[in-house]
């Protein structure tokens, strides 16, 4: 593709959602297999499954380059104890926003680093390394007497025998060693190219800060560069399939056993500079990181910086990103949790995820989908979806009871923590499920903690005044259509709209006659009891 409409594409597509397929298991690699423990908060599997995390991460996700793509992904997931050089960062996402020759300059070289075989670098500093196996010292002999046999075969025509013998065992331990080299054909090359693009970012002024001190792993990985040169051509006529060539070089390396030297000496290496490896490695993903941020926020009809308290939490006008012309809405609430009441489908749910991923943006990529927010720094933890494990014998309610004592054991451990749950207990009875989600909902709100809950339990709005602010969302039945306003409203929930929504969908006539008779009562009787 010519360089003149590859640049039209990155001048078209910035601000623009990818239009691509991810391979999130390839993603997550880098995640998966880094070391974090010494981060705030690595979020948790259930957490990401509740507030839809490949879904989001394929909204914010406007990397170049498939290092920058995992880089970003172990970003989001991972929240980091303090926002280090935000100040530093703001700066850099501007002059990648406004100064367009150098965003589509940094780019081009990006790009480079956009084949699947770049998800693999990220092994090379991970993973155990292949090790040569207990017998590798007879290669270094089959090598010599390779050579030897060839040179002296014009002297000694008799020792053709003992080269087509030698040319036999190395043959086989060529071919037993391919399997290790596949592992390695595409990864390597792709440090060359990592190395390489570094080494030219570095020089724009503008990303030195990000790491001064890079230039020292870039000159590291280069001491194996020419070693490493090999692998690169070994992808470039696998990928170019060129027969002859081909042909020619897998005899010289046959011969030599070039493969398994070559293989093990440059793993050998690299296995001492895996630092260095993940240095580059980050630099280039922080890099991308950077331009990624800036493509969202110009995409975005709304987006703010967060102001990172210790105790307010406010948003105005936040809204879901994933849902297309999602109201927004306001909230402010002191030294309180929320306790949500409303009907199905009057946006709830939607409004607890909302507050859940701003929080998880706003900490870790500095950008909230609002008007404006003030968060503090909390640990994220949630209880939205919930189903049965059937493989492992569990029931919706025992399973439940596990998400929720998990919940109880980090509200006490020192650092607050944000609680999200919707519809506390549904798999048991109503006196319980009130019962216990009230004491639940107490015991989660001490410690500095802030929950936000959904319910349809009004019995937990007269409960809960004193450590609770009330909020609902409703709905308006009006002839035979449901209209939905999503909007929050201060307060708790005063009307009752379910047996009428079943009305206006034809349910019969004594049905619904009874229905209203039982609420009637039922009532009545809370009523009397409250007297």
């Amino acid at each position: 593709m010519r360089k003149r409409k590859v640049v039209e594409q990155l001048k078209a597509s910035f601000g623009q959602v990818k239009r691509e397929g991810f391979q999130f298991d390839l993603i997550e690699r880098y995640f998966l297999n880094k070391e974090n423990s010494d981060s705030f908060q690595v979020l948790s599997d259930k957490t990401c499954h509740d507030i839809d995390f490949e879904e989001l991460f394929m909204f914010l996700d406007r990397t170049s380059s498939k290092v920058g793509q995992q880089y970003l992904y172990n970003h989001l997931r991972v929240i980091p104890n303090a926002l280090v050089s935000i100040d530093q960062k703001e700066h850099l996402v501007e002059r990648l926003t406004t100064d367009i020759d150098l965003r589509i300059k940094t780019q081009l070289l990006l790009k480079k680093l956009d084949k699947g075989d770049a998800y693999y670098i990220a092994s090379l500093f991970q993973e155990e390394h292949q090790k040569p196996p207990r017998w590798f010292f007879l290669v270094y002999l089959l090598s010599a007497a390779g050579l030897l046999s060839l040179l002296m075969l014009p002297l000694y025509p008799q020792l053709f025998l003992v080269f087509i013998g030698v040319m036999l065992l190395n043959m086989g331990i060529h071919y037993w060693n391919k399997k290790n080299l596949y592992r390695y054909v595409g990864s390597i090359p792709q440090l060359l190219q990592l190395n390489s693009i570094a080494q030219h970012l570095f020089k724009e002024e503008l990303f030195q800060p990000i790491d001064p001190e890079l230039p020292i792993a870039i000159r590291m990985i280069n001491q194996v560069r020419n070693r490493m040169s090999f692998f690169r051509l070994e992808a470039r006529i696998q990928g170019d399939a060129e027969a002859v060539l081909w042909g020619i070089l897998e005899l010289l390396k046959i011969t030599f056993l070039l493969e398994p030297l070559l293989l093990f000496g440059v793993l050998k290496r690299l296995d001492s500079k895996r630092k260095e490896i993940e240095r580059v490695f980050r630099f280039v993903g922080e890099v991308d990181l950077l331009i990624s941020i800036a493509s969202l926020r110009k995409g975005v009809a709304m987006y703010c910086l967060p102001e990172i308290g210790d105790s307010e939490f406010s948003a105005k006008k936040v809204y879901h990103p994933l849902i297309p012309n999602c109201v927004p809405n306001s909230i402010a609430v002191s030294d309180k949790s929320v306790l949500l009441t409303g009907s199905n489908m009057s946006g709830k749910t939607t409004f607890i995820r909302a507050i859940g991923i701003n929080v998880i943006t706003g900490l870790t990529i500095n950008t909230c989908f609002a008007e404006a927010i003030s968060i503090p720094r909390l640990r994220i933890h949630s209880a939205i979806r919930i189903s049965d494990d059937l493989m492992n014998d569990k029931s919706y309610y025992f399973e439940e009871v596990l998400t929720i004592k998990e919940m109880i054991d980090s509200s006490s451990l020192g650092s607050p923590c944000l609680f999200l749950l919707d519809e506390l207990f549904k798999g048991t009875n109503t006196i319980e499920r009130i019962s216990a989600g009230k004491a639940v909902l107490s015991k989660l709100s001490k410690n500095g903690n802030r929950v936000f809950v959904s319910t349809h339990d009004l019995e937990l709005t007269e409960m809960l005044t004193d450590e609770y602010d009330l909020y609902h969302f409703s709905e308006v039945v009006i002839d035979r259509k449901v209209d939905f306003d999503y909007r929050l409203k201060k307060g708790k929930l005063t009307s009752r709209n379910a047996i009428r929504i079943l009305q206006v969908n034809d349910y019969p006539s004594d049905l619904i006659d009874e229905a209203m008779d039982i609420s009637k009562k039922m009532d009545d009787n809370a009523l009397v009891k409250t007297l």
